[in-house]
């Protein structure tokens, strides 16, 4: 994609511009940074031309799914290509929560060695409460990656996976409340929609024990961030791991103020392991519809 810029890419789609013709497209979210995201006004310019947009990556919150079934475009994403790279950040994200590992880091960097560190304020992940909100792929991956740590696992999804180990235990919605006054940390891994917006808010994060972590490899939005940092400030939480934020690349200068917490620049799957699986499965998707018609990793919109 060669467009500077929102309007050169809807003019490519005019009669004779370059685009003309173009059925498939392969979508990154780098793509933002010169178009935009895929808005009603982008989804409507490549409308009648464009049927199947391969979108690289888990979450597809920068699509309108929505405008794209109505104008007859179908959207894929790349289920499954990323769990292991993000379930791997949110163990990282964890670990370091616990033992607060980044405050030392940056100690150490600073040569004053581990002066600051308060062992009192620290952590094993051993014999820990675990409680995933959405276990999906990545959610039951991250529990996987805790077993080692004697972790209990407890989950709450709308309806109960009947294919999941009996170790991951069930909390339905009328148990949620149950689940969070258990937890010792709650990792996020809900997908961002209209409905999700604000989810983990102040009445959720309020239910969780004193003392609580809270992780999210999912979307920033999915929490209410004001909440979450009062809830630091004032001890009810004692540390939260964020890859995350709802304005990225902006993050809140309040988040800085915490050295207890564990911060990462939306790292989820930057590894070139898993850009190869994530871009192998969205051309993939690209390729099946020219050759059979139909995608295999249709978002659950257009099911």
């Amino acid at each position: 994609m060669d467009s500077p810029n929102r309007a050169d890419f809807l003019a490519g789609f005019k009669p004779g511009g370059k685009y003309e013709g173009v059925e498939g497209v392969y979508r990154h979210n780098i793509s933002a940074d010169r178009i935009g995201i895929f808005d009603k006004e982008i989804v409507n310019g490549i409308a009648g031309h464009v049927k199947w947009i391969a979108h690289n990556g888990a979450g597809y919150d920068q699509i309108d799914v929505h405008e794209c079934k109505a104008k007859g475009i179908y959207v894929s994403n790349t289920p499954g290509a990323v769990d292991d790279a993000t379930a791997t950040t949110g163990l990282y994200l964890m670990i370091s929560a616990f033992r607060k590992y980044a405050a030392a880091e940056r100690s150490l960097r600073a040569g004053t060695w581990k002066r600051a560190h308060k062992a009192g304020a620290a952590a094993d992940l051993e014999d820990k409460t675990l409680a995933i909100l959405g276990l999906g792929g990545i959610g039951l991956r991250m529990a996987e990656y805790t077993r080692p740590f004697r972790m209990r696992v407890l989950y709450h999804n709308r309806r109960k996976r009947t294919d999941v180990p009996e170790w991951c235990e069930y909390y339905g919605p009328e148990r949620l409340d149950e689940m969070l006054a258990q937890a010792d940390v709650l990792s996020v891994h809900v997908p961002l929609k209209k409905e999700t917006e604000g989810l983990v808010d102040e009445g959720m994060i309020r239910k969780l024990k004193k003392g609580a972590i809270i992780i999210n490899t999912a979307r920033g939005k999915v929490i209410d961030e004001a909440a979450m940092i009062r809830a630091l400030e004032d001890g009810h939480l004692s540390s939260v791991g964020l890859d995350v934020f709802p304005d990225e690349p902006e993050v809140n200068p309040r988040l800085l103020d915490f050295p207890n917490i564990t911060l990462l620049p939306h790292m989820g799957t930057e590894t070139r392991d898993s850009q190869k699986k994530m871009e192998i499965r969205a051309l993939t998707n690209v390729r099946d519809y020219f050759t059979t018609g139909k995608g295999q990793d249709l978002v659950p919109e257009m099911a």
